[in-house]
């Protein structure tokens, strides 16, 4: 009876544990406003690598929040320029609204490495941000390197979606 009991103690110590572990798990956090909804738009390839925009979230109605770089690579491409200038368009529109620039990058190299090019993928946004009348006090960047994937798969296309810059608002 004893050893019964034992295992029907244990027994109900993991079952209450596992309860307990399922209902600590949280939702990510989505890092779009509030009044944003999906898009989804074409893949086109870039010197043989996917430069998708199929994640693309919207920053307010038909502009959207973000940009996608090459490998290795903080240069915007005319697709980016054309959707920082309306970003800059709506900013210039709506001018209490503070921004944070968000730089991502893929999985591959150190964390280090991609904290530093996600940092200057931000920065080029601010920069040409800047560029289009919108003043440095409005915007923040900050650098989340590889640690926040939009894609966690390992190949090209999720590499493609998770090198990019987010326009987040901040009030």
């Amino acid at each position: 009876m004893l050893l019964t009991f034992k295992n029907l103690n244990r027994f109900l110590i993991l079952f209450f544990a596992a309860i307990i572990l399922a209902a600590c798990t949280t939702t990510p956090q989505n890092t779009a406003s509030t009044s944003s909804s999906s898009s989804t738009s074409k893949v086109e390839v870039v010197d043989g690598v996917y430069v998708g925009t199929e994640t693309v979230e919207m920053l307010a109605v038909d502009v959207p929040d973000r940009v996608f770089f090459a490998y290795d690579s903080y240069s915007l491409t005319s697709a980016a320029q054309s959707t920082l200038a309306k970003q800059a368009k709506w900013l210039k529109a709506n001018g209490s609204v503070t921004i944070a620039i968000e730089g991502h990058a893929d999985e591959r190299g150190t964390r280090e490495y991609n904290l530093a090019l996600g940092d200057r993928r931000a920065n080029a946004v601010k920069d040409y941000l800047m560029t289009q009348g919108i003043s440095a006090s409005r915007i923040t960047t900050i650098s989340f390197g590889k640690e926040r994937p939009v894609n966690s798969a390992s190949n090209d296309k999720a590499w493609a979606q998770n090198r990019r810059s987010v326009t987040v608002r901040t009030n």
